[in-house]
């Protein structure tokens, strides 16, 4: 039997609207019924899912969230943090004097804002849609006490296809670098990724791998879906994630989150 499913946002339980789907919906309040843990696992600082959690009732002192691709893990009513690994200013030197010569944008978060050197319309896509500020600051003067979550690459798709080909193979060994979607390339703190939040969690709550089931599709999600007992691709996901998986489920506009706890945590007939 499945305890925990961990769910990634974007791409996977929200439709391209940014909303959840009725049936994605019911399906969540009827696993959580079924005393299942329901986990948000995003690549989004906590602000950017507080909505949603709301939404979704996961806001009782039993429910917890993975944020930032795993590097935080917080008791979502107490603020209690399971788990915390995070960047350092000189991360932040190296990346940024590397995307100078990489010709790259650049961003970074704390825990509740957006810091770049420079506006772009990614920099402005990622403050809007987690409802955090955006700060333009100089990364060569950056306050110390100011905590760097994560660092991102941001720019069209055909720039980071160069910038993925030019990284530095040190840099792989530096860091966990994922590609969230076509115009973010993330790095974190090397012990950091979903799948790791998603075992330290289950850890903490002493529920076992072959209990946990994962949902997601893109590279950010790949750590966790090889963790899982059940590792499950969206009909949308890129293809390696697909490849990855032990099931593909149906794509974000077709309610595939619905489809699949129904399918293996409900035993009802496929949506």
């Amino acid at each position: 039997m499945y305890k925990l499913v961990a769910l990634d946002m974007d791409g996977t339980l929200l439709k391209e609207d940014k909303t959840i789907s009725s049936k994605s919906f019911a399906a969540i309040k009827s696993a959580k019924e079924n005393g299942v843990k329901v986990v948000l696992t995003t690549g989004r600082p906590l602000k950017g899912i507080k909505r949603y959690l709301k939404q979704l009732n996961l806001v009782n002192e039993d429910d917890y969230a993975i944020a930032f691709n795993g590097a935080l893990i917080q008791n979502v009513k107490t603020g209690k943090v399971i788990s915390e690994n995070i960047m350092t200013h000189d991360d932040l030197k190296y990346l940024y004097d590397l995307s100078l010569k990489l010709k790259v944008n650049i961003h970074a978060l704390s825990y509740d804002s957006v810091l770049t050197p420079k506006c772009s319309k990614y920099s402005q896509l990622e403050a809007s849609q987690n409802q955090i500020p955006l700060d333009i600051v100089d990364f060569n003067n950056l306050d110390s006490s100011i905590p760097i979550v994560k660092i991102m690459y941001i720019d069209e798709a055909e720039i980071l296809d160069r910038v993925v080909k030019d990284l530095p193979k040190q840099i792989y060994q530096k860091y966990t670098v994922v590609r969230s979607c076509p115009y973010f390339i993330e790095f974190l703190n090397k012990t950091v990724n979903k799948g790791f939040g998603v075992e330290a969690l289950a850890d903490n709550l002493g529920i076992k791998r072959e209990e946990v089931i994962c949902v997601g599709d893109a590279g950010n999600d790949m750590h966790m879906i090889k963790y899982a007992g059940l590792g499950v691709a969206m009909g949308n996901a890129f293809p390696e994630v697909k490849e990855a998986a032990d099931y593909v489920t149906k794509t974000n506009e077709e309610d595939g989150v619905a489809h699949a706890i129904n399918k293996f945590i409900l035993n009802k007939k496929a949506c």
